[in-house]
């Protein structure tokens, strides 16, 4: 069955980018993953396994921007990537286009885009609307350890609690720590 899930990093004081957009405080590949060192890939810290599962991404204007600017290869290759957004969009993928409304009606139509697969939810405000609505199935976060001080909160303003139940705690190099959370009361992954 098709899941709504996040991958997401964060720093230690719970902010998924600093001032002004700032990503550079995220790891790079690790010491000894030099361009052509075959002894082993630099590791995505499970990002590509995560990707082989998603059917189409639905994320957040700001989010979007960032991506769009990065350098390199685009990471979804040919997935349908849905923007929450109300203002007009030019995409430069042609699998790029705009949705707005409310969260649910979103993310159902990021699950008719995924054909049968998972939905990716990136981007704070949107992975906060999805947890407050109920409809997260699973949460990755990899902790960063480096506190920003200031930035965009992960999870700050959500209203309410929200149980989690821990699936998976993997320490990853350089002292990062990957943490799968479900939902309590969500049903379980076929990935757990």
């Amino acid at each position: 069955m098709a899941r709504a899930r996040v991958f997401i990093a964060c720093s230690l004081d719970g902010f998924i980018a600093g001032e002004d957009d700032d990503l550079s405080w995220l790891p790079g590949p690790e010491p000894g993953d030099a361009p052509g060192d075959a002894t082993e890939p630099p590791s995505d810290h499970g990002f590509g396994a995560f990707l082989a599962d998603v059917g189409a991404l639905l994320m957040g204007r700001n989010t979007y921007r960032v991506v769009e600017g990065f350098d390199g290869e685009w990471f979804y290759g040919d997935r349908p990537v849905l923007v929450a957004t109300h203002r007009p969009l030019t995409p430069k993928m042609p699998t790029v286009r705009a949705v707005s409304g409310p969260i649910d009606a979103m993310l159902a139509e990021a699950f008719a885009a995924a054909d049968g697969k998972d939905v990716y939810v990136d981007g704070g405000d949107l992975i906060r609307q999805a947890l407050e609505r109920g409809l997260i199935d699973e949460l990755i976060v990899s902790v960063i350890p480096v506190v920003l001080g200031r930035g965009a909160p992960l999870f700050a303003g959500v209203d309410g609690r929200h149980f989690l139940d821990l699936v998976r705690c993997e320490r990853q190099p350089g002292g990062m720590v990957q943490l799968t959370y479900r939902p309590r009361g969500r049903r379980a992954s076929s990935a757990a």
